[in-house]
């Protein structure tokens, strides 16, 4: 299978960092990339073509992976109208819909669109993936095998499924590092010194994940191995439900997948 990138940044670089690891070709790759530094660094880290425009020779893939920032996507495709042919096209910009880019590329129908997250970065994410149902089986293995290098994938039966993917796993590392900020500095208000506060809290968010992924019972069963009656635990528990902490991570998640709607919006109705 031979893969062209759109786009050189950091997602772009894990996914063909990923896809080494794994034993793929990097001579089966290519990348466009604009900025002149990264496309020496790329071409010089990874032994990649690396080209400052579309051409004929990028064009010669199976796979077309869209790596850039939605609102420069529109611009960045415009190379390609006409002259996709059978390509598969891979969209990992965040908000836009398949339509809008089916729209700018022509009318060309076999896409797919991903929402991978961060922690693609060290091959520990998680990416939903989105297709049009008359998408061949092949062409979804085919975006599998390519996300999958930087991590797990889920596959959605709807496309408006995204914006809740968006909020939840999208989002979500930033929803982590923002409680563990909260954690460490709890721990340092008892008495710990930063740099142990800041171990045990991530040590244990990543501990407790390892778990939760690998045992076959409940969260709430987890949850309750853990807290005994009248115990240290408990008491935790019952300050966060006092102040409804549930709830106030429910409503941050809604507000990220309908700020994600919205932008989903003004991205379809982009002129240029």
């Amino acid at each position: 299978m031979r893969i062209s990138f759109i786009g050189g940044g950091n997602m772009a670089e894990a996914i063909i960092g990923g896809l080494q690891a794994q034993g793929f070709s990097l001579a089966a790759l290519q990348v466009v990339e604009p900025v002149e530094a990264r496309r020496a660094w790329l071409g010089e880290r990874y032994g990649l073509r690396c080209c400052a425009t579309v051409d004929a020779a990028l064009l010669a893939c199976d796979v077309l992976v869209l790596a850039v920032k939605p609102q420069q996507m529109r611009a960045a495709v415009q190379p390609l109208v006409g002259r996709l042919g059978d390509r598969l096209v891979i969209s990992i910009a965040a908000g836009l819909r398949l339509e809008a880019l089916s729209g700018w590329l022509g009318g060309h129908g076999r896409l797919v669109r991903a929402m991978p997250n961060t922690p693609a970065l060290i091959r520990a994410g998680i990416t939903g993936l989105y297709a049009a149902p008359a998408l061949a089986a092949k062409d979804r293995t085919r975006a599998e095998t390519v996300l999958a290098a930087v991590g797990g994938t889920v596959w959605l039966e709807d496309e408006a499924q995204m914006d809740a993917v968006t909020a939840l796993s999208g989002s979500g590392p930033a929803y982590v590092f923002y409680l563990l900020e909260a954690l460490i500095a709890a721990g340092e208000r008892e008495g710990l010194a930063a740099a142990t506060a800041r171990r045990l809290a991530i040590e244990t968010f990543v501990g407790a994940a390892l778990l939760a992924r690998q045992s076959e019972e409940s969260l709430a069963t987890l949850r309750e191995r853990v807290t005994s009656k009248g115990g240290t635990t408990a008491a935790a528990l019952a300050a966060f439900a006092e102040a409804n902490l549930a709830a106030a991570l429910q409503r941050g998640v809604a507000a990220a997948a309908e700020r994600s709607r919205e932008l989903a919006e003004q991205l379809g109705t982009m002129t240029a």
